[in-house]
């Protein structure tokens, strides 16, 4: 498969945007309710995770999967925002909560229920993968160091895809494999430039050293583009097992927003390891 340089200077920035829109939405967050624009902002992206996760799996009862991962998305930004102490606990409620309504969902509809099992990980991984946004409002909340994690971890993430496609726009060398548009030197070069920006952001950030906004860089950097890339082995091979391939635009924002959901838990973990 050919690599596109329009399609990766597009998903370079749409991955900077995702970086931009969460890092300002958290530094703007304030005490109690006054965290609501924040709020908002995670939602925003979790539709569109929601929306390009399941296009691009398509699990059975795909609208009725979409919905409830919403609600899902709902009620864990909820219980990240009201408690007067910030807990995990609402969010991983909520994310058990709506993969067990999720897979009823399917069970109930014969025409559904002989596939629940090969289901059920495509299921897991779009409320999973949704409700870990949630996270980044929990962490928003820690009086110690939680929004400048935020800043250096998620800016690291961003930096990293954008490097990654950028690097695929120029030189997609050496080739992964010929069914993925992606390569190994983007691959690379996005984890390291990624934690390399985050441990210059360490420099100024209160509360981080280089070192620990190193640490925090390539713990992020590094997840977010492998999960990129994951994705796009995914893509190659259901469209190998001849299912028709996933709307261009669910596609290509699938590996950015599913690279964040993965460093937005993996940042609330660094942030309470090296505030608290």
């Amino acid at each position: 498969m050919p690599v596109s340089r329009t399609i990766s200077l597009t998903v370079a920035g749409f991955s900077v945007l995702l970086a931009l829109g969460l890092i300002f939405g958290g530094q703007t967050a304030g005490p109690g309710l006054a965290r609501t624009p924040f709020t908002i902002v995670v939602f925003g992206v979790q539709l569109l995770f929601v929306i390009s996760w399941t296009l691009a799996i398509r699990p059975p009862a795909m609208p009725v999967i979409g919905g409830v991962s919403l609600l899902a998305a709902a009620a864990a930004d909820i219980g990240a925002l009201l408690p007067t102490v910030a807990s995990l606990a609402p969010v991983g409620y909520a994310a058990a909560g709506g993969f067990v309504v999720a897979v009823l969902a399917q069970l109930i509809r014969p025409a559904d229920r002989t596939r629940v099992t090969e289901s059920l990980g495509a299921t897991l991984q779009i409320v999973v993968g949704v409700v870990a946004f949630a996270t980044l409002i929990v962490l928003s909340r820690l009086q110690l160091g939680g929004t400048q994690t935020i800043v250096v971890a998620l800016a690291g993430t961003g930096i990293a895809l954008m490097t990654a496609r950028l690097t695929d726009a120029v030189m997609a060398r050496p080739r992964l494999a010929p069914q993925v548009p992606r390569g190994a030197t983007g691959v690379v070069l996005g984890a390291m430039v990624g934690t390399l920006a985050s441990a210059v952001l360490g420099i100024y950030v209160v509360g981080f050293t280089p070192v620990t906004a190193a640490l925090v860089g390539l713990v992020a950097a590094s997840a977010a583009v492998l999960v990129d890339l994951a994705t796009g082995y995914a893509e190659a091979s259901r469209q190998m097992a001849g299912e028709p391939p996933t709307m261009w635009v669910a596609r290509h924002m699938q590996g950015p927003l599913g690279g964040f959901a993965l460093a937005a838990p993996l940042s609330y973990a660094l942030g309470v390891l090296i505030f608290n």
